[in-house]
């Protein structure tokens, strides 16, 4: 028998991953000895702080946490959740029935949209966004309604706008502060998505994966603190950024007790949770000081503005964004033609730069690169100066 993947529906439907062509170009560089200052993929460059390395060695060491854990977390796991969410932004949870413990937030957004969509099943989604936020939607067999999210003075409104449509929305996807376009709100904007979610009728699933990654004083709202937030929606947050623990895939999803308990539901048919000594080990992260996360924050601060800085020297005028561990650029007008593919393969083969093509995150991003702040203030400038060749030509 032969086998043809054009068979498999499921990737039909899956239109083609842009950042792998910048991957193959970046991997054959490398493969004939050329550095690439790589701004690529949001993969943090520093290591997991000490003592929640030294938690995890512990527990490892004990035979009875190699046993299969439970699939929506350990209960202490979760109570350290519940009380992060209360010292951080004043919020109750019930650790049973509104905390679930997922393998990082892909695979709880994910599985989320497989256990809320029927086939058909019409989600709003940002536009541009992180790629699991539509693309989960197709995993689940649902269809994606994008609505414009460039320009913050129109978000609400074409949220709204995207609600009126028919089929009218089961669910709306968000993330502030925003990957990729750095965008950050104030609480008054998740009001008015309370709001609108109950007039509508639609779930809220709010990705706050860059909480702690906020500079200049911001400091970022949860969509939670909002009164009957969790009537409508859930939120998930990831360790891997705000503790650099990006590769033990820890994260966890709150909020509204039916859509917890559907998603604990369809994990337990496909899961027995994360190992128990990263678990026990992220009770530590939660749990105990917190000055390695502002250690990190000031790291990409510096970075930030060093990359800023470095970019407004050649003529490259970007502002400085107020969170994330990324800097969303639009392309300079004079190159603006080439498109953020043809722009970041250039800037590979020319300058031995990797940026990400905004087209990648979505139609609407394709006059935008976006740069990972994961290479030293060093690495910056040195990037920098391979670039600014590149704009005197």
């Amino acid at each position: 028998m032969s086998i043809n993947s054009d068979n498999f529906s499921i990737l039909r439907d899956l239109p083609p991953y842009v950042f792998s062509v910048i991957d193959e170009i970046k991997y054959k560089a490398r493969k004939s000895g050329e550095d690439i200052i790589d701004f690529g993929m949001g993969n943090p460059d520093q290591p997991t702080p000490r003592h929640i390395v030294q938690k995890l060695i512990e527990s490892s060491l004990e035979g009875r946490n190699h046993r299969y854990s439970a699939s929506a977390g350990l209960p202490k796991l979760k109570l350290a959740i519940t009380d992060w969410y209360r010292k951080n932004y004043n919020v109750e949870l019930d650790s049973e029935n509104e905390t679930i413990v997922t393998i990082g937030s892909k695979e709880g957004v994910s599985h989320l949209m497989i256990s809320m969509l029927s086939p058909g099943d019409v989600v709003l989604v940002p536009d541009p966004c992180y790629p699991i936020h539509s693309f989960s939607v197709l995993i689940a067999r649902g269809r994606i309604k994008p609505f414009n999210a460039i320009n913050d003075d129109t978000l609400i409104d074409n949220i709204e706008k995207g609600f009126k449509t028919s089929p009218k929305p089961k669910a709306l996807i968000i993330s502030f502060p925003s990957n990729p376009t750095t965008q950050t709100v104030e609480l008054e904007f998740f009001a008015k998505i309370v709001d609108l979610a109950n007039k509508y009728s639609v779930i809220v699933i709010h990705d706050f994966a860059y909480a702690d990654l906020c500079f200049d004083g911001y400091k970022a709202p949860s969509f939670l603190q909002v009164p009957g937030a969790k009537d409508v929606g859930v939120e998930s947050f990831s360790l891997s950024k705000s503790y650099n623990m990006a590769g033990w895939r820890v994260a966890f999803m709150c909020g509204n007790k039916e859509v917890i308990s559907a998603l604990r539901r369809v994990k337990s048919y496909l899961d027995y949770g994360i190992f128990q000594p990263i678990q026990i080990a992220a009770i530590s992260a939660l749990n105990e000081t917190q000055e390695c996360v502002e250690q990190i924050r000031n790291t990409y601060s510096k970075r930030r503005d060093r990359l800023i800085s470095s970019l407004s020297n050649m003529g490259w005028e970007v502002p400085p964004p107020r969170a994330t561990m990324f800097v969303w650029a639009k392309m300079p007008e004079h190159l603006r033609h080439l498109g953020s593919l043809e722009f970041s393969k250039k800037l590979i083969k020319e300058c031995k730069v990797a940026v990400s093509p905004g087209i990648g995150f979505g139609r609407n991003g394709d006059q935008y690169v976006r740069f990972a702040l994961i290479e030293n203030e060093h690495r910056i400038l040195q990037a920098s100066r391979s670039i600014k060749k590149l704009f005197s030509k």
